[in-house]
């Protein structure tokens, strides 16, 4: 069969490369690079270049165990990253690290303060009541996390300087929303990913090189088969075919079409949604992030002790976006003469000489409808010659990525041991599509 792919992240990428083995495909990517979120850039320094990821960073050998797999067949190699979590308060002045006691009282004189030891026990009673939580299944109650944590009588600063910074640091999330995500989703990923535990947390990673590595490997057998810049307009289907259109090309017919975008991307793109293609599809909204890669070292904590990899800035009012930077030379070790850093929405204006570059990322936001929503896959994917996959499928991320890929791929017979499949014997050559 002609099956069109649009879209290369990890999810477009993986469902190509494993199609491919048995039908005959084409990948449609607007950008002009392939992986979506999977996108390193070299920033050169005093003579040097470093390779550093700007959107997905680190894995972990626990809860990404089908990337892992794929990682393995492709043999990429990774190495070991550092993932400790900083918070500076404009508000109020605090700031700590919590990778260790050094960076816990970075700021001497919290040590002598109540409201941070209260803090501090808040955080074990809250990591005590959810794993409690989420092993007695008494979170599928369909609660939000505001309302849980009524339940477990924890303090404001608790809730401001360490719940919402932690969870709209991971989802690239409004601070604001974070009350209102499902409990059951949130608080289970907690207790999925080591998070509410001190002992035996998971040993986070990151690839050599940069995640364009496996991104090249994975595509490299797709002989002529991916299309950069190329935006695609409409996709219309009948009983017989699939239409695609890009924006500057003509309309090509095909037999399947795999949409590895964003649900609100893809719904724009459905020329003809059913009724419960729209209805599912709307209930994934995103969030629009600004990510400014940069030197510009004012934007880590004060205190140098409070520096982690992920810093979480608390600004004076209210945000609609999380305010974070990720200093990626700790998170990929790379020995760089100053931190690389790439700061997801500034609470302040960073330094113009020290800007490398800009980008703009989206991120779901979820609520009680996308949980629900997720539950309906079914009812669309694999229906009327159409299949939907990417990370909104699960909690956001390229472990949910490469599943839905996988679940895709498994409507037409085929597993993760393709990709060693060697059904290509020319060398791979990506088209960037004339403007």
């Amino acid at each position: 069969m002609r099956i069109a792919i649009i879209g290369s992240g990890v999810s477009g990428s993986l469902a190509a490369r494993l199609l491919s083995t048995q039908h005959q495909v084409a990948v449609f990517e607007a950008n002009a690079w392939p992986g979506g979120h999977a996108n390193t850039v070299d920033v050169d320094l005093a003579g040097e270049t470093f390779p550093v990821d700007t959107g997905f960073m680190v894995y972990n050998e626990r809860t990404y165990p089908n990337f892992c797999r794929l990682l393995e067949l492709l043999k990429i190699p990774s190495q070991p990253s550092d993932m400790s979590f900083s918070v500076r308060c404009d508000k109020t002045g605090a700031e700590y690290q919590g990778g260790s006691l050094d960076g816990l009282f970075a700021q001497r004189s919290n040590s002598l303060r109540p409201a941070f030891w209260r803090m501090l026990w808040d955080i074990y009673r809250f990591n005590q009541r959810g794993t409690q939580a989420v092993a007695s299944g008494e979170l599928k109650d369909g609660r939000t996390v505001g309302e849980f944590l009524r339940t477990c009588g924890v303090g404001r600063r608790f809730v401001e300087l360490y719940l919402v910074p932690m969870a709209a640091a991971i989802w690239s999330s409004s601070p604001m929303a974070i009350l209102d995500f499902p409990a059951d989703f949130m608080i289970g990923f907690f207790a999925n990913h080591g998070l509410m535990q001190l002992r035996d947390r998971p040993q986070w990673r990151t690839i050599v090189g940069g995640s364009r590595n496996y991104v090249t490997a994975l595509l490299q057998p797709l002989q002529n088969q991916v299309r950069l810049a190329t935006p695609i307009a409409a996709v219309a289907r009948s009983e017989h075919d699939v239409i695609v259109t890009p924006q500057n090309g003509p309309p090509e017919r095909f037999e399947q079409v795999v949409f590895a975008t964003h649900a609100d991307q893809t719904l724009r793109l459905l020329a003809d949604a059913a009724p419960a293609e729209r209805e599912i599809l709307k209930a994934f909204p995103y969030q629009p992030n600004a990510a400014v890669l940069h030197t510009d070292t004012r934007q880590l904590p004060s205190r140098r002790r409070a520096w982690a990899s992920w810093n979480y800035r608390v600004s004076q009012g209210e945000t609609r976006s999380a305010a974070v930077t990720y200093d990626l030379s700790r998170l990929q070790n790379h020995d760089s003469p100053t931190p690389i850093l790439l700061t997801l929405n500034p609470a302040e204006d960073i330094d113009a000489a020290r800007v490398l570059r800009t980008f703009s990322y989206h991120h779901p936001a979820y609520s009680r409808d996308s949980i629900a929503a997720q539950q309906r896959f079914g009812q669309i994917s694999g229906q009327n010659r159409t299949h939907f996959c990417g990370a909104y499928w699960g909690y956001g991320f390229h472990e949910d990525g490469v599943n839905s890929a996988l679940a895709v791929a498994q409507h037409f017979g085929i597993d993760l041991d393709a990709c060693t499949a060697a059904s290509m014997k020319e060398p791979s050559r990506i088209v960037v599509a004339s403007p």
